[in-house]
């Protein structure tokens, strides 16, 4: 069965007319983050974060700002791999009014207050990313990162519409390379950009009152080049648009099915299947070693996720007509579900 094509953009574009609702025009992906997102109105239904996910060669980084409308969360864990030692930071704050979320996707963005801070910093094709919490795991947490934004490679940008009211927009950059350290105590874990790789996924958008989705991700060096996969479901089936695209040196091949990603709700560390839905194209297994869950029940809102880290293996099918091989790469896979 023949896919049909995504359109692509390739010129800056608004994702918002005048009204605040959705511009036909930005319906479409762009290898590169030229979609301006200028979202107004919605009261109480605009949903915006930035959330970054270092693989570094001993532990997982992750530090994200966003902002719900109603309030600013913002949260860092770490994994230790071998150790399976785990911890999150997570702050809440209503309103947020003093988090501004800015519209372009590698722009700066900042939080601060006593118990955490957390710089996002945009410069001259880098992100500086540095954290400060005085008590984390009941010790000092400090982390220095330096990611590279490869200035020839592709990203995913992608709009997603459901109607002219509820869409988003989502950026998804892989295998950035990554210097720096994280400090937890008197641990120091560095990151070599060589073996070190980042992934950003920016969100902006209006959602409806009830979501739920999976998003699989990774970004290693495999054989010497630099490899991400980047797939989605649920929440993008029946829209004409998906989120999944692999990348190899930067170079981004954009998959325009829908994947089926197939696991078990009542014990997630159960290996899943991810397949594309019409072709063999993508054949990949995913077997968890670690799940991370975080809740949030304030009757209102409520907030599931089970994020699962652990190994892809199984193959993808180039253009060319070649095979890529995926052997235990080191990646993550989840499901949330939200009322938000």
């Amino acid at each position: 069965m023949k896919q049909h094509a995504e359109r692509e953009i390739t010129v800056p574009t608004v994702l918002c007319d005048k009204k605040g609702n959705l511009n036909p025009a930005a319906i479409g992906f762009a290898r590169k983050p030229i979609i301006d997102c200028n979202i107004t109105g919605h009261y109480m239904r605009k949903k915006k974060w930035n959330y970054w996910c270092v693989f570094g060669e001993d532990i997982l980084f992750s530090a994200t700002i966003s902002h719900l409308d109603y309030a600013a969360v913002c949260f860092v864990y770490f994994l230790e791999y071998e150790t399976q030692r785990y911890f999150e930071h997570t702050i809440t704050v209503p309103l947020g009014t003093k988090v501004k979320m800015p519209t372009q996707v590698l722009e700066t963005v900042r939080f601060a207050n006593k118990e955490m801070t957390i710089n996002l910093t945009h410069s001259q094709g880098d992100t500086h990313i540095s954290v400060i919490i005085p008590h984390f795991d009941s010790e000092p947490l400090h982390a220095e990162l330096t990611i590279e934004h490869p200035k020839d490679d592709d990203s995913l940008n992608v709009v997603i519409p459901w109607n002219r009211q509820t869409f988003q927009f989502t950026a998804k950059h892989h295998s950035l390379p990554t210097s720096g350290f994280v400090k937890i105590g008197n641990r120091r874990f560095t990151f070599n950009p060589d073996e070190s790789f980042a992934v950003l996924d920016y969100g902006r958008g209006v959602w409806p009152r009830e979501a739920t989705w999976n998003w699989g991700m990774a970004s290693q060096r495999v054989r010497g080049r630099r490899i991400g996969l980047n797939f989605g479901g649920k929440w993008t089936d029946g829209t004409g648009m998906t989120e999944n695209a692999f990348f190899i040196d930067g170079v981004m091949t954009k998959i325009h099915e829908d994947m089926l990603i197939e696991y078990d709700r009542t014990n997630f560390m159960k290996p899943w299947t991810v397949q594309s839905k019409f072709s063999n194209q993508v054949q990949l297994t995913f077997t968890p070693f670690f799940e991370r869950i975080a809740k949030t029940d304030a009757k209102v809102v409520k907030s599931e996720v089970h994020q699962m880290i652990g190994y892809y293996d199984g193959c993808i099918l180039l253009e060319n007509g070649d095979t890529l091989q995926i052997q235990q790469m080191l990646g993550c896979i989840e499901e949330h579900i939200a009322k938000w």
